[in-house]
């Protein structure tokens, strides 16, 4: 009898401090960051993600992953504590990319089993595309050759 009730005493301990323990919670400062126009020449567009544990047990970021090698993900690899802030900075290549930017990281950690999703956006340019088109003058003649139409023949 003795050993039943120590048992339960030690179970009853243990699930006490299972649920004792805090968890860490996760927000983000903003989903989305649109970088605007940004120019080819200019570099990397970078854009820090600020983090916060919203919890009442330490964050710990395990990993950022991008959805291509053009995008770079380096993030607080600390644990964050209850109340402060962390931040995930998000690279996107911009040599040889003219167009639209429409990329997403996923950011692990402890605080939840789905990753917290975030995104980048704008459109990467170019200066000397941008210039060359600005000084020269568009000459569009329309040119019209002659059509003769004659009876279908028989």
């Amino acid at each position: 009898m003795k050993r039943t009730g120590i048992l339960i005493a030690c179970m009853l301990f243990g699930f006490t401090l299972t649920f004792a323990q805090g968890k860490a919670g996760i927000s983000v400062s903003e989903t989305t960051h649109d970088f605007g126009t940004v120019y080819e020449e200019d570099g990397n567009a970078t854009h820090e993600f600020i983090i916060t544990n919203t919890g009442d047990a330490p964050l710990e970021i395990t990993r950022a992953t991008a959805t291509c090698g053009c995008t770079t993900p380096d993030w607080t690899k600390t644990p964050i504590e209850p109340g402060k802030t962390g931040t995930v900075k998000v690279s996107y290549m911009t040599k040889n990319r003219i167009g639209p930017i429409s990329k997403s990281v996923s950011i692990y950690s402890n605080a939840q089993e789905a990753p917290l999703v975030v995104h980048i956006r704008g459109q990467v340019a170019s200066k000397s595309a941008t210039n060359t088109q600005q000084s020269r003058p568009v000459d569009v003649q329309l040119k019209q050759n002659p059509v003769s139409i004659e009876p279908a023949k028989k």
